[in-house]
């Protein structure tokens, strides 16, 4: 097992689900990934929950109020790390993203910020303090992939290169279309990845996408329906890389289970 004590620039290091029933949530990703959860005081009535894999933690989920409910579905947020938030929320501005809540500190653990891109996609940043994100990732049951899904590729793919640093491979797939990858600067380790709106998702907005590793697509997939998901993509292979699904949990938070090829 891969463990981090720490996250370069431009990483994605966390995942959070912001849900409107954190028990049902909790059964249900405790169910399908054997996720176990470590309540706390977040402020006055609220409660942020960490979801551990072992004696790491890989998630974060909290119960939103009726307020949040009425504007936003439940939803996962990808978190990439940054060396500087507030330098981060003025190349989004730049760029001609939105800052969606400005950079605050949480407690101690680190500061952050939520942002949206110009096609609307939104996603968070995370300077570390005391809680660098993710202690594993790509095993069975942790983050492995964060993509996202746009109708923009040629804007968002500049947007997110100004705000990262990262750089853009586009990656023929034949009847897949062009699948973008952005890698940091000198890795030769992928980033995250970027892919057109496709036609069967029409009506859907830009969003980001987490992945999470599994042993078996197939039977993750299957548990997920029989634990009340419902399956929006059943499992498909992605050529010499692995399959993937997607699916929605009992709340309605989207997530993708995928499975490497090798």
């Amino acid at each position: 097992m891969t463990t981090h004590t720490t996250y370069k620039q431009g990483t994605f290091s966390w995942i959070e689900l912001t849900t409107t029933d954190a028990a049902k949530a909790k059964a249900f990703y405790g169910e399908l990934f054997g996720w176990t959860f470590e309540d706390m005081p977040a402020g006055p009535g609220m409660t942020y929950t960490m979801a551990k894999l072992g004696e790491h933690h890989v998630a974060g989920l909290f119960q939103m109020g009726a307020e949040m409910a009425a504007a936003v579905p439940p939803n996962w947020s990808s978190y990439v790390t940054v060396d500087d938030v507030d330098g981060a929320a003025s190349k989004v501005t730049a760029n001609g993203g939105k800052v969606l809540k400005e950079p605050f500190d949480v407690l101690d653990a680190g500061r952050m910020a939520v942002f949206q891109d110009p096609a609307g996609a939104a996603f968070c940043v995370w300077k570390a303090n005391k809680h660098i994100g993710a202690g594993v990732q790509r095993e069975p049951g942790a983050l492995c992939w964060n993509e996202v899904f746009t109708t923009d590729v040629d804007a968002a793919g500049k947007f997110y290169a100004s705000v990262f640093g990262w750089n853009t491979e586009a990656v023929d797939m034949g009847p897949m279309g062009v699948y973008t990858l952005f890698k940091r600067p000198g890795e030769t380790e992928n980033a995250g990845g970027m892919m057109p709106m496709p036609p069967n998702m029409k009506g859907v907005p830009p969003h980001w996408l987490a992945h999470i590793h599994v042993a078996s697509c197939d039977a993750s997939t299957k548990k997920a329906s029989d634990l009340g998901a419902k399956t929006l993509m059943p499992p498909v292979d992605i050529p010499n890389i692995g399959r993937f699904s997607i699916v929605q949990d009992p709340t309605g938070a989207a997530l993708a289970l995928f499975q490497n090829a090798h």
